[in-house]
């Protein structure tokens, strides 16, 4: 289906209609709405035979930013050990529900207001929030929206806010104040040293909304016979068009300038999304890769970006039969505890792309959590309100049966609040 940005305005997602013409009308929504909702944590706006803004370089910004809202951003930056120390201490204070609500990033969708997710953040704890869809009002409006979340958040633990702005066809935030991105093919036509230069502009753009997370960059490689075939990452110009170690120091490069700039950003989709053919956010089809290895192909791509040392990894819903035959990365244990943490070294926190994403439908909801977690993941990524309920009592139930999962629990929450203490979004009392 064809997914335009008049499409995206004023989305009630919570699906309620009464009638045979509501129904009618919630089944052509529904169809819409997971369109836009599975693809939670990596959605393009345009499909990809629609051309998105052209633009070959980061335009300047408009003169409407305005700065963050969220003053503890500019706190000074706790050492590695004391925030992990700090982390521990606020983990052993917090009940097992307040615990997996800090493992969650819930959906705000462009032209619904902030108090869609207010109980969710107040009452289940709910510790981040991704922003969805055509959000056009400029950095000023986000910045709006931004600073009422965060008055939602507790004092000692703020909100992680999250957005897919990627360039091209994946950029949620536009208008006065926010660059025109170009995609990520031609920002890989740019020097390292260009991109790390627009990479800090467009992060401060991300800054004065108050936007403190990028969901990006993708540090796959295309390998399909053609672009094309690559539903999920060639098709939309995702990636950055070069080889896996090209990619990967551009990866770098645009981590670096966010990070100048005071953002995090989310390397993703571990171990790589070139070589399906099939898109995860839409289908359960064509999204077993064949091909890809450990220490081989795409993986250097994502070697090269981790030296960058990315505050988050984002986990891929695809299964590859090379490594784990037996299930999607996102749980798979060997992906991402034997591999991305032992064998790469990578320690912060990883999450999962959207769990609503139809690649994982047959999944009951009450398990997504629990599998992402017990394999060494820790935030939750969620495109779809239905899920957050099943999935947070999933998370608490197991935690209170399971002393093992429990401490698994626990040191994903850690990781979490360790971030976020890192960025002045969280302490300890």
């Amino acid at each position: 289906m064809t997914i335009k940005r008049s499409i995206l305005s004023g989305r009630d997602m919570s699906g309620r209609m009464h009638g045979t013409a509501g129904r009618r009308l919630a089944a052509a929504c529904a169809t819409i709405g997971m369109l836009l909702a599975t693809a939670g944590c990596s959605m393009p706006l345009f499909p990809s035979s629609e051309a998105a803004p052209s633009s070959s370089a980061a335009k300047p910004a408009g003169k409407s930013a305005v700065p963050s809202p969220n003053a503890t951003t500019s706190s000074p930056r706790a050492t590695s050990q004391d925030a992990a120390d700090q982390a521990r201490s606020m983990v052993a204070s917090m009940s097992v529900e307040e615990k997996a609500g800090q493992l969650l990033m819930v959906p705000l969708f462009a032209g619904n207001p902030a108090t869609d997710v207010k109980s969710l953040v107040q009452d289940s704890h709910v510790g981040s929030v991704v922003l969805l869809g055509n959000w056009n009002g400029g950095t000023t409006s986000v910045a709006k929206v931004s600073s009422t979340l965060q008055g939602y958040a507790p004092d000692n633990a703020k909100l992680l806010i999250g957005v897919d702005q990627e360039g091209g066809q994946v950029q949620h935030l536009t208008g006065n104040g926010f660059s025109d991105m170009p995609s990520a093919v031609e920002q890989g036509r740019l020097s390292t040293d260009a991109l790390r230069s627009s990479a800090a502009t467009w992060g401060r753009e991300l800054k004065s909304a108050g936007v403190n997370v990028d969901l990006a960059p993708v540090a796959g490689t295309v390998s399909t016979a053609s672009r094309s075939q690559n539903a999920p990452i060639g098709a939309l110009d995702r990636d950055f068009g070069l080889d896996a170690a090209g990619n990967g120091q551009h990866a770098a490069a645009f981590i670096t300038g966010m990070k100048s700039a005071g953002v995090m950003t989310t390397v993703k989709h571990f171990p790589g999304l070139g070589a399906v053919t099939g898109n995860t956010d839409f289908t359960d089809q064509g999204i077993t890769d064949t091909t890809t290895k450990l220490d081989g192909g795409q993986i250097e791509g994502f070697r090269q970006a981790l030296a960058a040392r990315p505050d988050m990894v984002m986990m891929s819903l695809a299964t590859y039969q090379a490594i784990d035959s037996s299930q999607p990365a996102a749980f798979s244990k060997t992906i991402i505890d034997d591999y991305l943490r032992a064998k790469l070294g990578f320690q912060g926190v990883v999450t999962s792309d959207s769990v609503s994403a139809e690649a994982v439908s047959s999944i009951p909801a009450r398990d997504l959590g629990v599998r992402f977690v017990a394999a060494g993941g820790d935030l939750i990524c969620i495109g779809d309100y239905e899920n957050v309920g099943p999935i947070i009592d999933g998370l608490v139930s197991k935690a209170k049966s399971d002393a093992a999962f429990a401490q698994s629990l626990d040191r994903s929450v850690q990781r979490v609040l360790t971030l976020k203490i890192n960025a002045g979004l969280a302490k300890s009392s």
